[in-house]
């Protein structure tokens, strides 16, 4: 098989991915020239100047994206992958921008989401071109850097860069997922009108399950012991000291991505119980909307939209972000709905819900559309046949409830690895973010192989 080729590069990999882990590519709003931010910018230049150095064709789109190139022909496969990261957050063991291997596992910052695949990839193309492979169209390697925000590089990419025929995005797990949910991201804001709540912070995005949330409150004696007592019951930690003027309170939970939010513990959500279990309405109307509407809820239950279907499963529901302070009060929350529903028609209904809580205004930030591609379809055949003639065994096909790039290929690509179901846990979006090494190699020869298939395919 060809795609055992790979293992000849596994060194210059490991030394790739390490330089790619040093840059703290956590996409940002512009700077300057850049749209994802200077260090998103060094990212892209870092992995093209790689490309360059191995001899393959490259192409810079204004830093949204930019892609690695070998062959020609009017046909297009392409691998998507993203450099940009989540925050490193709190609490891991070493420093999260410098790659350490221990027990055959590999640590640090975008090793699993998405930098290791990225880098596969682009070996793999030099592989390929390598071994004089003579292709039937042309076969790209794409780089991201917005994919953690909302996937705003790829439209700015494809207005000026073909659609593939074919291809996939290395940025979920093996089989291939030929069914991703919808995305929807919406705020709700208004006035702080408690006299209770002087501040509440939680989460860093609004795609994972905010792992902290801390807040400042104005309370008697009473109900300073009351918030103690009512934290020291709980299931979730919580560390309550005595102020000038009343309490400050931190939520600790556990992170996890939006998509599976019952993976974690949802800190805002634990805060917000806590307070109006104390306080009541005297939390103000912007936390009566949060404890009715949402509480810890992960379903949408509470809002009118627990839904479901057949292809993708339910529809999940996490609050990502919480900001409050003296004036004003602002909460994000990220949905992935099931695919062969309406968006719209559910953005209708969250609004719906919000309206009856005077001064609230709920705003629809995006909505992303579901990937739906059946199961006979030529491509999941082909990357079917690529996976069974590496690893021996039948490739799953499945869906889920990640937004990954295979959407933005309009119909003509999945999610395909590079993580393996049953194996240790990547902690993706989490501290101490990993991959196992030796079932990285696996991916690696997939990945060949599947690119090897596309390019020469009929």
């Amino acid at each position: 098989m060809f795609g055992e080729k790979i293992l000849a590069y596994w060194d210059d990999i490991l030394e790739d991915l390490r330089k790619a882990v040093a840059i703290p590519s956590v996409a940002k709003p512009a700077e300057g020239p850049h749209p994802f931010g200077d260090e998103c910018a060094k990212a892209i230049d870092a992995v093209l100047g790689m490309a360059q150095g191995y001899g393959l064709k490259t192409q810079n789109v204004g830093y949204y994206a930019a892609h690695a190139e070998i062959g020609q022909g009017e046909g297009n496969a392409v691998v998507m992958a993203h450099l940009d990261v989540v925050p490193a957050g709190e609490g891991w063991d070493g420093d999260p921008f410098t790659m350490a291997i221990q027990d055959g596992m590999a640590y640090g910052r975008g090793v699993a989401d998405n930098k290791g695949a990225a880098i596969v990839a682009l070996h793999c193309l030099r592989a390929l071109r390598d071994a004089g492979v003579q292709g039937k169209r042309k076969l790209r390697v794409i780089f991201g850097s917005g994919e953690e925000i909302g996937m705003d590089d790829m439209p700015h990419y494809f207005a000026q860069e073909q659609l593939p025929d074919m291809g996939f995005t290395p940025d979920a797990e093996y089989g291939i997922c030929h069914c991703e949910k919808g995305g929807i991201n919406f705020t709700v804001t208004g006035k702080n009108d408690s006299p209770v709540v002087k501040s509440f912070s939680a989460g860093t995005v609004v795609n994972a399950v905010p792992a902290k949330a801390s807040c400042q409150v104005a309370c008697t004696q009473e109900e300073y012991d009351r918030l103690c007592q009512a934290a020291g019951s709980a299931k979730t930690g919580f560390e309550v000291a005595r102020t000038e003027d009343g309490a400050s309170i931190l939520a600790v939970g556990q992170a996890a991505h939006a998509s599976t939010p019952w993976n974690g513990v949802n800190a805002a959500s634990c805060l917000i119980e806590l307070l109006y279990g104390v306080f009541g309405e005297r939390a103000g109307t912007f936390f009566r909307f949060a404890h009715e509407k949402i509480g810890m809820s992960h379903d949408g239950g509470p809002m009118g939209v627990k839904l479901s279907d057949e292809p993708s499963g339910p529809l999940t529901f996490n609050l990502g972000l919480v900001h409050v302070d003296k004036n004003a009060c602002s909460l994000t929350v990220d949905i992935r709905y099931p695919a062969t529903l309406d968006g719209g028609e559910i953005s209708a209904t969250l609004e719906k819900e919000t309206a009856p809580y005077a001064g609230l205004t709920y705003t629809l930030l995006s909505n992303s559309v579901p990937l739906y591609l059946p199961k006979e379809s030529q491509l999941v055949t082909l990357l079917s046949g690529a996976y069974k003639d590496v690893t021996g065994e039948e490739c799953e096909i499945f869906s889920m409830g990640g937004g990954t790039y295979a959407r933005t290929m309009q119909g003509r690509g999945v999610a395909f690895g590079p993580g393996f179901k049953g194996g240790p846990d990547s902690h993706a979006h989490d501290v101490n973010e990993r991959i196992d090494l030796e079932r990285f190699k696996l991916h690696a020869q997939i990945c060949l192989e599947a690119m090897y298939r596309m390019y020469t395919a009929d």
